[in-house]
């Protein structure tokens, strides 16, 4: 039996999610605590927090999981941005703690003309700074990514080089995304793919620090450093490579968030059948 959910809106009110998540079968979801297009955010307030929780509560449905926007740039070399990124991060862990939400999910960033050794130093400090401003027991959970030009975290040892320079590792955790692992050259067609970047992985990061799992099909093919989600089954991992995955016991006890398209092709109740009906 897998915990699977999907990416659902907070539009009208953030307790509004749990609903929604509720009626599209959801076990598990994520949410944006707040616009993520934007830099600017109003505070919570005591009222739909209570019923957030309250409605989280009453649905069972869990984890709850939420996800940074997508301005913050945690690797950025601009004053500017980095002030900006720092204060997000820290206003989204405080948050995750306020609701309820036991994990935040980053992706690391991208690197100037500096270069990346220095990109994943800022990555390690600006994590530092934030945690030592928020006293909760939200885990932060970093995000591999697909091998676009600049990013961080493409590779399981830029994210180890990462954790290198973090002050309290216990507070991180981490968050593997399928279509971002098959962008940036992890095949997980086969058998012999899988079990060699299940293994890479424990072997660099550690699987007991695996907290959270996206889970997406590729637009893109093997290596192209594309992150574009595709439907379940629809992409070039394909529904071959998903029933193998989702097949082991390593990765059934993980929660599987979907973000994949909703379109005249499938909805999020499609996916997540189909995820259940691949799992066996």
């Amino acid at each position: 039996m897998v915990n699977v959910g999907v990416h659902v809106s907070i539009a009208g009110g953030i307790s509004k999610a749990v609903g929604r998540a509720s009626v599209a079968g959801c076990d598990s979801f994520q949410i944006f605590s707040r616009n993520p297009r934007g830099w600017s955010f109003r505070d919570l307030e005591p009222a739909e927090v209570l019923l957030f929780r309250q409605e989280l509560e009453k649905s069972r449905v869990s984890p709850a999981v939420d996800h940074m926007p997508y301005l913050p740039n945690l690797a950025t070399m601009n004053p500017e941005f980095a002030e900006k990124s720092t204060i997000t991060l820290i206003a989204e862990l405080s948050r995750c703690g306020t609701l309820g939400i036991p994990y935040l999910v980053t992706h690391l960033g991208h690197y100037g003309q500096e270069g990346k050794d220095a990109g994943q130093r800022r990555v390690s400090t600006m994590i530092n700074s934030a945690l030592a401003e928020v006293d909760n027991p939200v885990l932060l959970l970093l995000e591999n990514t697909a091998g676009e030009k600049n990013g961080i975290g493409s590779r399981f040892e830029d994210i180890a080089v990462v954790m290198e320079g973090i002050e309290n590792p216990s507070r991180i955790g981490f968050c593997f995304d399928t279509c971002h692992a098959f962008g940036a050259g992890y095949d997980l067609r086969s058998a012999e793919g899988i079990e060699d970047t299940l293994n890479r992985f424990d072997d660099i990061l550690g699987l007991k620090k695996l907290r959270l799992i996206h889970l997406n099909d590729s637009k893109g093919d093997l290596g192209s450093g594309l992150d574009r989600h595709e439907h379940i089954g629809l992409g070039r991992i394909g529904e071959d490579g998903f029933s193998r995955f989702l097949s082991l016991a390593v990765i059934q006890k993980f929660p599987l968030i979907c973000e994949t398209p909703v379109d005249d092709r499938r909805d999020d109740k499609g996916n997540i059948r189909k995820v259940r009906e691949l799992a066996g």
